[in-house]
């Protein structure tokens, strides 16, 4: 009785392996496009002019006190998340979705 037992646990534990296969099939590319790299790179563009107009010397002038803000409010708040944000475009999802199917013809 006791062998039978263990032959039931040696049966049992051989089911369980999940195979790699599914595994792998869990992850997908990401879905960012040459459009979202290009938004990234102007705002972490606009950050850097922000920065430099920030250390320009008169303290109290123009580009320090007024303009580096507003370029990095826009870097910061605006193109960095609208990079991160933007979706591809319909076409190439259809396209990819197309392609997985099996038509038949």
């Amino acid at each position: 009785m006791a062998s039978a037992r263990s032959d039931n646990r040696n049966r049992s534990r051989g089911t369980r392996r999940v195979p790699q296969k599914k595994q792998a099939a869990g992850l997908r590319d990401l879905p960012y496009t040459k459009k979202n790299a290009i938004v990234f790179g102007a705002g972490m563009l606009v950050i850097l002019l922000g920065y430099l107009c920030l250390a320009q010397p008169p303290v109290d002038g123009f580009l320090s006190l007024s303009l580096a803000p507003v370029l990095l409010v826009i870097g910061y708040c605006v193109l960095i998340p609208l990079a991160l944000l933007m979706g591809g475009s319909d076409s190439n999802v259809a396209h990819a979705d197309g392609a997985a199917e099996d038509t038949g013809d």
